[in-house]
């Protein structure tokens, strides 16, 4: 991408995403199913509010209503889509999703990522948001 700016070009290269935000109605029970489904951490922080920590990335749970400012310009419960990778092989990822009683909506189905080829499950958090679990091939 590149911008202008003061009369010369700047040059703007993103290495990776921090973070997500999910407009969720309950944080607790948010913040409870990814630990049980996906294994993410539930981190707290001195104001009491709670991230779902994964590698060196999270998604902060924001409650509706309560969203922290700045914030989208319609936070809305169930509206994300977004796609998580993981280097444990997919077939093990849908057993332990089923014996926690997950749904699994799609797949595994073949997608392409930003990197690679996906081998890739979709299933909905207790939200409606649409979770997509991939290893790239």
């Amino acid at each position: 991408m590149t911008r202008q700016e003061s009369g010369k070009a700047l040059s703007v290269k993103i290495d990776r995403i921090d973070h997500v935000v999910l407009t969720v109605p309950d944080v607790a029970a948010t913040c409870e199913f990814y630990r049980r489904a996906l294994g993410m951490e539930v981190l707290t922080f001195a104001d009491g509010r709670k991230a779902l920590g994964f590698d060196d990335q999270k998604i902060n749970p924001h409650q509706t209503g309560r969203e922290f400012k700045p914030k989208a310009a319609h936070p809305t419960a169930g509206s994300g889509d977004f796609c998580l990778t993981t280097l444990i092989p997919l077939d093990s990822v849908i057993s332990h999703l089923q014996q926690a009683g997950v749904a699994i909506e799609l797949g595994p189905v073949t997608r392409t990522g930003a990197r690679a080829t996906l081998r890739s499950i979709y299933f909905r958090d207790p939200d409606g948001n649409l979770v997509e679990v991939a290893n790239e091939t």
